[in-house]
């Protein structure tokens, strides 16, 4: 038995084979000979040679709407891929799980008046519910990708649809000396039930777990009630942001370079929820454990953040935190959650009791301080970069931010339309490049006094002094984080915003209490205006003084 020496067809065909694909339906053709040899050597496929694409792509087709499972249709490269549109078509409105997989040239030879050479990835996208390229890995990274876009893609087929996978590859085609195909990581995919015990059954890989670890991201406010999270912080080491839970988050980013050695804190199981991290360190750190991680979404999407997913749950988050608390009501406490949150508990009362000198980590903790004793109903929205950093330090309640791709752009926008639709007030929280870059968010009648802006102006795009190896460009200041001397005081004038501006501590003090409490018909903004590295110092000293 001997395989290709494609390195992505062989972990094509190692995924199929974990996730149980048995059936495939192969057309004649030299580009795509790779791809039928190796089937025809795994040993649990069964091959049907099928020389019309067309009629092929309905053969495979008629076999998948029998076994309901997903069934592969191999063509090689060019319009032979064209052929299989009618029965993906077919297969879409029917939701019947055909998988085509085409093989391909190299990219740089499409255009080049090569044969059989045609833009491929892609091309069935109108009747797919995934289209994955497969580009032959030549490191882990590319190898992590292309065993998930596999995983991905077969994932999909499963949950009732046809999906499309492109594979290209160089000659020589014909070179079969691989002994064996490679173990590969197979990610499965679980939906929850209404029924009680398939719930437990489904998380019994967590109770069984003397060490797991449950990671939340950016969830909607209301989603993570405080008593639940209460009830599973015994027996799971629980890392959430200011974004994911509704009594804030924990400051685990600066807990994490005085633990990430110690192997006493190293989970041996993941869950993870909600949407994007703040965190770059957590991912970091949980890619380079070899531990078995769980996500939980309700859609059954693979997210695999920290490169090690071995399941996706299918499921609210809500009902899942909930059912963990009801399977673990009856359990000790673990040593390693108590551990974790013990360390936890000593960062947050550290930045608890920070007395910082005046800066913007200073104007943070008093505007949430501030809005914490005013005892009046806030929304708070945090822009990117620095100001959400600075809230998953400070926050202790729920934190809104546009996370889902992170940008700087319509942070004031979504904290004035958020202020448009209720009578509570809105602090929201942004950098001066922020701020400016949103700055028309001020022109717009629909404004009223529940909106106040703390805005945070160092001179520039802070996070950039913080970036290792940065410091040595010229272009740095200037060119990368924007650096200039704007003040905000003549757009609130020309747009009829109340203002206010603190140059040190004395000011910060009144202009928090001015803006988090005053009465007020119309938006309040504080500048806090700061050095920039005055703040990055702060901000080290800060962390710095971290002991466990």
């Amino acid at each position: 038995m001997s395989y290709s020496d494609k390195e992505n067809i062989n972990i094509l065909c190692a995924v199929m084979q974990g996730h149980g694909i048995n059936h495939a339906v192969v057309c004649p053709g030299s580009r795509n000979a790779p791809i039928v040899h190796n089937l025809n050597e795994c040993p649990q496929m069964k091959c049907f040679p099928v020389t019309d694409e067309r009629s092929a792509g309905f053969f495979a087709l008629g076999m998948a709407e029998q076994l309901q499972e997903p069934v592969a249709v191999v063509v090689t490269s060019g319009t032979a891929v064209l052929d299989l549109a009618p029965a993906m078509a077919e297969a879409r409105h029917r939701r019947l799980p055909l998988v085509v997989i085409s093989a391909d040239r190299h990219a740089a030879h499409i255009g080049q008046q090569m044969g059989q050479a045609i833009d491929q990835p892609g091309v069935l996208s109108r009747f797919t519910l995934m289209d994955v390229n497969l580009v032959d890995p030549h490191d882990d990274l590319t190898r992590w990708h292309c065993n998930r876009m596999a995983n991905e893609a077969l994932l999909a087929a499963r949950r009732g649809g046809p999906v499309h996978i492109n594979v290209p590859y160089d000659e020589p085609l014909f070179n079969f000396t691989v002994d064996a195909l490679p173990a590969v990581r197979i990610i499965r995919s679980l939906a929850f039930s209404a029924d009680e015990m398939a719930v437990f059954d489904a998380l019994k890989p967590v109770q069984s777990a003397r060490k797991p670890m449950l990671v939340i991201g950016q969830m909607p406010q209301g989603a993570v009630a405080p008593r639940v999270m209460d009830s599973l912080e015994s027996r799971l080491a629980v890392l959430v942001e200011s974004l994911g839970a509704d009594g804030g988050g924990v400051p685990f980013d600066e807990l994490l370079p005085l633990v990430e050695n110690n192997p006493d804190f190293e989970p041996d199981l993941v869950i993870y929820m909600g949407g994007t991290l703040v965190s770059k360190r957590i991912k970091a750190y949980l890619r380079r454990l070899d531990v078995p991680m769980i996500e939980v979404n309700r859609d059954g999407e693979v997210h695999d953040t920290f490169g090690h997913l071995s399941m996706v749950l299918k499921c609210s988050e809500t009902q899942a935190l909930q059912s963990m608390a009801t399977l673990f009501r009856d359990e000790p406490a673990y040593p390693f959650a108590q551990r974790w949150n013990e360390a936890l508990e000593t960062i947050k009362r550290h930045f608890d009791e920070l007395r910082p000198d005046f800066s913007q980590m200073l104007a943070v903790k008093l505007a949430l301080q501030s809005v914490r004793e005013s005892g009046l109903p806030f929304i708070l929205h945090f822009a990117n970069s620095q100001p959400v950093r600075l809230a998953n330090l400070f926050a202790r309640q729920h934190v809104r931010c546009n996370r889902g791709v992170n940008g700087i752009e319509g942070t004031t926008s979504a904290a004035a339309g958020c202020a448009s639709v209720i009578s509570d007030r809105v602090l929201c929280v942004t950098g001066d490049l922020s701020f400016f870059y949103d700055q028309n968010a001020l022109w717009n009648s629909n404004l009223h006094g529940n909106l106040r802006i703390l805005l945070l102006n160092n001179g520039g795009g802070g996070i950039f002094s913080q970036l290792p190896g940065l410091e040595v460009s010229p272009a740095r200041d200037k060119m990368v984080a924007a650096g200039h001397t704007t003040r905000a005081e003549g757009c609130c004038q020309q747009h009829g915003v109340d203002y206010r501006a603190a140059y040190g501590s004395e000011d910060l003090y009144s202009g928090i209490t001015w803006l988090v409490q005053s009465d007020s018909d119309r938006p309040l903004l504080l500048e806090v205006v700061t050095d920039i590295d005055r703040d990055r110092r702060i901000w080290q000293q800060a962390s710095d003084a971290i002991h466990l």
